[in-house]
């Protein structure tokens, strides 16, 4: 798979919660990091997505803000 995004991230699927429509993804990326993703249930069946799968977590942003105390 080639992309243009540059912020994309690999790691593997830990859970997948299934709602009506919408669906939450744990995806581990670095231990002890974990990234969730919220995307429609037609593209979890889509993409046949379950636990233990490897997969690619692509960031589409316009703004990427820093915060610091």
């Amino acid at each position: 798979m080639k992309l243009s995004a540059r912020n994309h991230i690999k790691g593997t699927v830990e859970k997948v919660d299934e709602g009506a429509i919408m669906a939450s993804v744990k995806i581990k990326i670095d231990a002890p990091d974990t990234i969730t993703s919220i995307i429609t249930k037609e593209s979890i069946k889509d993409l046949d997505i379950k636990a233990g799968d490897k997969v690619v977590v692509i960031v589409k942003s316009t703004e990427v803000m820093i915060g610091k105390e």
